[in-house]
């Protein structure tokens, strides 16, 4: 048996250029297949189709033809964000230049934990995050960390701050706050977060004002730019000024609203942005990015000198004497690959015009989805849209149906719609991230709402 070929390498190139085409036609094949935004049939069907492509997952004799199986049965089962009426979750359809980048760093396959392994990804790594952490905070000596996403930045920050206040930190936060803070304060032994009411979706100011006066101790404070739920953006002016007058360090979950900083009509939303210690932010989000493209911004470097760590296969003392990177110090992880260069290649090819251009499209379509919703008969819309997200319900109907609404559209596989609990309520949550999305697609989306809706309730039709 031959050796099967590498991917880098003088003949990685060629070897991976068939192989790109089989995996280009079994998406396309794949694709036409699921026909819609996701495969029908619901849970048990999925599975099924699934199990019988893969058959014997380790076989005794290999398969020439896995590859262009698995990726067809793949995108056969996939939940397609770039389809239209893919418009449930966080969840963008990447830029076709930034999974072009990630092909390269595949191959290559830099490890981002030691020089040796990554010379010029070290060096790209550090300039795009320093020209990031300048956006959220222009002046001082800001930097920022690669992550996984927002979970992983969210617990950086926790663990900065309790490192900076001596090993002890109380996280106060509001309701309308990401699970993964409360998380992290277990994860990290941290005393149980102190909650402030959210009334309307949003971290209240004066209720957090009180809490600040009644706790003693370090504080870290964690305020929301771009809920989960509906896209709500807290006060932030009003918060920083609370945390400073209680010297409280504040931290600013804008994993959804930090893509916002492109646009030049938008990032006003973001004011006040700035005067957090430290800033979560996901290109898999806003930046349209394959998963994982995220960063934790920190207003004063100098904190990241909690996670120095020393390993001598890594960074040994004199290595790093003679002038060799040091890079524990950017991650928790050890092995991480080099998202660095997907994000690179996006910045340098739109520019901030080009971003700035996508963040304005698919808000304005959220506000153009938010309109027909307002002008339907038979639904409700919750509020008009902050960033991309629309919250909105069958006029009349019981939490019960909307849940069934969703479900429904999903085991068919004709739209992919979320849900958010708020105001005490159930909704369908739109979260439009589609740059090309037509009013037609919108229009579509409503009307298949309006569909599911009628065949779940005796006598209905959608008008």
């Amino acid at each position: 048996m031959s050796t099967p070929p590498l991917a880098s390498g003088h003949e990685g190139p060629h070897a991976l250029r068939p192989l790109l085409d089989t995996v280009l036609e079994a998406l396309d094949t794949g694709a036409r297949a699921r026909g819609g935004p996701l495969p029908a049939g619901g849970p048990e069907a999925v599975a099924a189709r699934t199990r019988e492509a893969v058959g014997d997952v380790l076989p005794d004799r290999g398969d020439p033809h896995a590859l262009r199986t698995l990726v067809h049965a793949f995108a056969a089962t996939a939940a397609d964000p770039a389809h239209p009426l893919c418009a449930a979750h966080l969840h963008c359809a990447p830029l076709a230049v930034a999974a072009a980048a990630d092909l390269a760093a595949c191959a290559l396959n830099p490890s981002m934990d030691s020089w040796d392994q990554a010379p010029g990804a070290s060096e790209l790594e550090g300039l795009v995050a320093a020209a990031l952490a300048r956006e959220v905070h222009p002046a001082g000596t800001s930097d920022a960390l690669v992550t996984t996403g927002g979970t992983e930045s969210n617990q950086l920050a926790l663990l900065l701050a309790r490192e900076a206040h001596g090993g002890s930190v109380r996280l106060v936060c509001g309701a309308n706050a990401h699970h993964s803070l409360p998380r992290a304060a277990w994860l990290l032994g941290l005393p149980e977060p102190v909650v402030v009411p959210a009334p309307g979706g949003t971290l209240d100011p004066g209720a957090l004002d009180a809490t600040l006066t009644r706790l003693s101790g370090p504080l870290l404070v964690a305020a929301t730019a771009g809920t989960t739920d509906a896209g709500l953006i807290d006060p932030l002016p009003e918060i920083a000024a609370r945390c400073a007058a209680h010297c409280a360090r504040l931290h600013i979950d804008a994993a959804y609203g930090a893509g916002l900083l492109f646009s030049h009509r938008h990032r006003t939303l973001l004011t006040g942005l700035d005067a957090a210690d430290t800033v979560t932010l996901d290109l898999h989000k806003l930046g349209w990015q394959p998963v994982a493209a995220g960063l934790l911004a920190v207003r004063d470097s100098r904190d990241l000198t909690a996670l120095r760590q020393r390993a001598d296969y890594l960074n040994a003392d004199d290595d790093t004497d003679a002038g060799l990177p040091d890079l524990l110090g950017r991650s928790l992880r050890t092995t991480r690959r080099p998202d660095v260069l997907k994000i690179a290649v996006t910045l340098k090819t739109l520019g901030r015009g080009g971003l700035g251009a996508l963040v304005d499209q698919v808000c304005a379509h959220a506000r153009q989805f938010a309109a027909l919703v307002d002008a339907h008969p038979d639904f409700d819309l919750h509020a008009p849209p902050v960033i991309s997200t629309v919250l909105f319900r069958p006029a009349g109907a019981t939490d019960h149906t909307v849940a069934a609404v969703r479900r429904a559209l999903l085991t068919d596989g004709s739209a992919v719609l979320g849900r958010a609990r708020l105001d005490g309520r159930l909704w369908l949550k739109a979260t439009l991230l589609n740059p090309d999305t037509g009013p037609d697609d919108l229009a579509a989306l409503l009307h298949l709402a309006a569909a599911s809706r009628a065949t779940l309730v005796e006598g209905h039709t959608p008008r």
